[in-house]
């Protein structure tokens, strides 16, 4: 690999401004350098039903083998705060200022891809019909993937470069991912003068949350209350409050008792003091369960065990884009690229894990060849 190249793009791509549905100057950058390497790129119309600036990149490299393709997938946007990014290297290991995420998560998966073809091309080894994806809004519910035109995608093979952890580590397994919004509806009245005329919403919110089970739930399902909202003033019994949480879980089973299990809290409370719910619980994306022995995961598998990685299988209680190629039919695993701390001002990645992620692009290349 040219290990020179590869860091200064993720320094260089880390630096672009690419927060979720604003993708739309780092979709410009990239364009170009996947039609240097001869490749056909278009941009699909998913920007136009997430509210994104563009679409998710679709880039096709024409084989020199018959073999099938194989798809190459990272996502283009970064959680807040992620403008105005400066990138520290030091020892070895790429980090933030301190004021901002790094983007690792996940322009180290981008910039990997990147390097691993570019390579491929250059010491003109044999390789099959390459497929590249770079997703928007995937930070939002997968959004990118869930509207991708998979009318324009034939690879039925994925890896997805956007765990955590040094790279040898795959992703098999990841959860089911709901999203609830509960709004409390009491009734006003003067707080001083005949608060027994009201209904407080918060107090029915409050009872409600106090009763359910959150947090780490057992070893495969969580939930949490991300939002709540309500009130007026100190003097009004408050007609209105409500929250926004989310539930996940590797088990649909479990995931949907949770569901049940956080209605049930909320319509009991409703009853209790008087009031009335709005309720609404919806799956954003679906589970994955790949199994041991499934040619995607043995491909991993034996390009770590290649290049002298140490593998491991793994399960993961955060979303990928795998979750939704999965679901359309494309047999994907998530592959780690080294980033540590994602979604934090403290993350990091180690120079050498950068480098190892795009040794292993190649390597997963050469094997589908």
């Amino acid at each position: 690999m040219n290990n020179k190249r590869v860091l200064e793009r993720f320094l260089e791509f880390i630096k672009i401004d690419s927060p979720t549905k604003s993708e739309e100057n780092f979709a410009n950058h990239l364009i170009p350098i996947l039609e240097s390497f001869g490749m056909k790129v278009e941009m699909d119309d998913a920007g136009k039903k997430t509210g994104s600036g563009c679409g998710n990149i679709i880039a096709k490299l024409k084989g020199r083998t018959g073999s099938n393709p194989i798809l190459l997938s990272a996502h283009m946007d970064t959680v807040s705060p992620g403008k105005g990014i400066n990138p520290i290297v030091d020892e070895g290991i790429v980090r933030t200022d301190g004021n901002t995420i790094l983007g690792s998560d996940d322009k180290a998966g981008i910039a990997a891809i990147i390097e691993g073809i570019q390579t491929v091309i250059e010491e003109g080894i044999p390789y099959g019909d390459i497929e590249v994806v770079f997703t928007i809004c995937e930070e939002e519910g997968l959004l990118g993937s869930r509207y991708l035109d998979y009318s324009k995608i034939h690879s039925k093979t994925g890896y997805v470069f956007d765990t955590g952890g040094k790279p040898g580590k795959i992703v098999t397994k990841g959860p089911y991912h709901a999203i609830i919004n509960a709004k409390f509806i009491g009734r006003e009245s003067h707080a001083g003068v005949a608060p027994e005329e009201g209904i407080s919403a918060i107090q029915m919110l409050s009872d409600a949350i106090s009763n359910m089970k959150l947090l780490k739930i057992d070893d495969d399902t969580t939930a949490n209350i991300g939002r709540i909202e309500g009130g007026q003033a100190t003097n009004i019994v408050s007609n209105e409050a409500s929250f926004i949480a989310e539930a996940r879980s590797l088990s649909e089973e479990k995931l949907n008792m949770q569901l049940e299990h956080m209605k049930t809290e909320c319509e009991k409370s409703t009853k209790k003091f008087g009031g009335m719910l709005e309720y609404s619980a919806e799956i954003i994306y679906e589970g994955f369960d790949i199994p041991e022995n499934c040619p995607v995961v043995l491909n991993a598998i034996k390009a770590c065990d290649n290049l002298g990685f140490e593998t491991e299988i793994i399960e993961s209680r955060g979303g990928s884009d795998t979750n939704n190629y999965n679901k359309r039919g494309i047999s994907s695993v998530n592959l780690s690229i080294g980033q540590n701390k994602a979604h934090t001002v403290g993350e990091s990645i180690k120079v050498d894990d950068l480098y190892k992620a795009a040794k292993l692009v190649k390597e997963l290349i050469l094997l589908h060849a």
